[in-house]
């Protein structure tokens, strides 16, 4: 995919939280048949935007409708009329046994921001309802990573004391009610750059260190949970 596409789909620490989109394509066969698609949290669109791209139907929701936001970007690249906006809470999905992918970035540690643990799980709940059988869910999200990123997150981001960061321990506990998950963490040093071009150049050095670096250390998890077919 073209990278200034992928730009505007990822928006943030591209390096990085592109990986999630890598190995979503590598796994799913996302071009076989149209697939009933959401993007939960989706204020920009950027995942609708990459889901439309491969040929799928896409509602694009957010807490209050995203069209104002989203419909730029996909206007942007020709899209705005092959996706659908709706005002869905994530944690009262209104719909049962219907979509073949539910998609999002980020959502889970502001829907419980302030400790409010219950509602992640919550969230993954009404996620699992609203997948048809065999249905998948694509996930990327924020981790608690190290207690550098704690302090930093507290002292420089304004959302940083409210937020309520995954932890690496909370992520198989979460997923139970799917028959399969399959996760990765990836990104530390990304989280610290001030613009897109030292996130590009902490990418870099994030995609060499990897190996050095713990699983529960790393910023970002991403994978797929998949429902059983019964």
């Amino acid at each position: 995919m073209d990278k200034k596409i992928v730009n505007d789909i990822i928006g943030w620490d591209v390096i990085n939280w592109s990986k999630a989109l890598d190995f979503w394509s590598m796994n799913l066969d996302l071009n076989s048949s149209k697939k009933i698609c959401l993007e939960l949290g989706g204020n920009k669109g950027g995942l609708s935007l990459w889901l439309a791209i491969n040929g799928n139907t896409v509602i694009c929701s957010d807490l209050d409708s995203p069209e104002k936001n989203a419909s730029e970007l996909h206007s942007k690249h020709s899209y705005s009329g092959k996706i659908d906006y709706r005002a869905i809470d994530a944690t009262n999905i209104p719909y049962e046994d219907h979509f073949d992918i539910i998609i999002f970035k980020s959502i889970l540690g502001g829907i419980s921001r302030n400790n409010n643990d219950s509602l992640k799980q919550k969230t993954i709940d009404e996620i699992f309802k609203a997948l048809k059988p065999s249905g998948k869910l694509l996930f990327s999200e924020n981790l608690e990573a190290s207690s550098i990123h704690r302090f930093l997150r507290r002292r420089f981001v304004n959302w940083g004391e409210q937020w309520n960061y995954l932890k690496y321990n909370e992520i198989k506990p979460l997923f139970e009610s799917f028959e399969n998950i399959n996760y990765h963490t990836v990104g530390f040093f990304g989280a610290f750059g001030r613009t897109e071009g030292q996130r590009r150049i902490f990418g870099k050095i994030d995609s060499f260190i990897k190996p050095l670096i713990p699983r529960k250390k790393r910023y970002i998890t991403f994978g797929i949970a998949t429902k059983s077919s019964e």
